[in-house]
């Protein structure tokens, strides 16, 4: 099935949305949508994760390092690695494209 991934994008006054694109296996793709306010939540998973900033501009704290982001940017986040992002940009919003890979049974 088709889609587009920048189609239904909503517009957020606070906190992130989490839309799931694909589970297959092990694997979780998720397109993540942030507001300029975005939660303060400290990640710890225990799958990985890769992660690549399609729009806007944002910064994560990764365990003791910051690390600023732009369109194009990715990095790979490591199982039971504490994250968080602390800023994002108002125009355009952070859009993300998140692929999580869990433990295999």
């Amino acid at each position: 099935m088709k889609d587009n991934i920048f189609s239904n994008t909503p517009s957020l006054i606070t906190g992130e949305i989490f839309s799931e694109l694909l589970k297959c296996r092990n694997v979780v793709i998720q397109k993540i949508v942030s507001s300029d306010k975005p939660d303060h939540i400290i990640y710890n998973q225990p799958q990985d994760e890769w992660v690549i900033l399609l729009q806007g501009k944002a910064t994560l704290q990764l365990e003791n390092n910051i690390i600023n982001l732009t369109s194009g940017d990715y990095l790979f986040i490591p199982a039971n690695t504490c994250h968080q992002v602390t800023k994002t940009s108002t125009n355009p919003y952070c859009i993300w494209l998140a692929v999580h890979i869990n433990p295999e049974d």
